[in-house]
């Protein structure tokens, strides 16, 4: 198996270490894992591509390339640029902190599978949810690091075949905890936390110049009872299929009064 592995939070990100052992694990003694990521941090791009102006891509090893660009331009050079023949499996992340609920919306992480999937490519993006038990940990990605392969596998196993314009691609994300409380695997849609969002935080630099900080919103409010933020606060993985097509299908009817 062929494998193409990138992230949002940099070439150097010890969550992609983690990423090139789950792909190792899959790819098998025979596969090839090849490496495109971003050189910075490229976290909160979403599906951002450099469509406007160029991006510089280094070689930093064998099978391994940071580009100056989004995690998305980082999946159309792997494909277009830098390997021999077309992945057989995308894998984007692990990305250091979780991408349920709204959070999906903006993570450059899902960005990358995203385009994996319009690429044609089955694509997962994998994240790991940081809480009290697990933030000051060894190792903060356990429980990614253990159970990444494995829910790969059980899902690839499951995941109905299909030729749709719009392919499906998965959001993983690895509860808080240790991986020996992790208590098991849920198929779950996509929450959203309420009375928390993303907002701005302003400061002035020492000329009295003004700036805004992006600020997150509170990230351990639970989602509706069975989606995937209020599932990994319980301590379960969970798995979300998603796909690009954006129209709100149920509203398509109703419309068709304006005609």
């Amino acid at each position: 198996m062929r494998i193409l592995i990138t992230n949002d939070d940099g070439i150097n990100a010890p969550g992609l270490e983690v990423m090139a052992a789950i792909a190792a694990d899959l790819a098998g003694p025979d596969g090839e894992v090849w490496t495109v990521a971003p050189a910075f941090e490229q976290s909160g791009v979403a599906h951002c591509i450099s469509y406007t102006h160029p991006m510089m891509i280094s070689k930093m090893g064998e099978r391994r390339y940071a580009a100056e660009g989004s995690p998305a331009d980082c999946v159309l050079a792997g494909i277009h640029e830098v390997m021999e023949e077309k992945p057989d499996l995308i894998l984007s992340g692990v990305n250091r902190g979780n991408n349920s609920a709204e959070n999906a919306l903006y993570s450059g992480t899902l960005g990358a599978a995203l385009e994996g999937a319009l690429q044609r490519v089955t694509a997962f993006a994998l994240s790991q949810y940081l809480g009290p038990q697990n933030f000051h940990a060894d190792d903060p990605f356990e429980a990614a690091r253990v159970y990444g392969a494995e829910v790969i596998r059980k899902v690839l196993a499951a995941a109905p075949r299909e030729e749709a314009d719009y392919r499906l691609f998965y959001n993983v994300n690895f509860p808080p905890q240790p991986a020996d409380r992790v208590l098991g695997t849920r198929v779950a849609p996509q929450g959203f936390r309420r009375h928390t969002r993303f907002s701005t935080e302003p400061h002035h630099s020492p000329s009295g110049r003004k700036f805004l900080w992006i600020r997150g919103g509170e990230q351990h409010r639970p989602t509706d009872p069975g989606t995937d933020a209020a599932l990994n606060l319980e301590g379960y993985i969970s798995v979300t299929p998603m796909r690009a097509d954006l129209t709100a299908h149920e509203v398509l009817d109703p419309l068709k009064a304006i005609e």
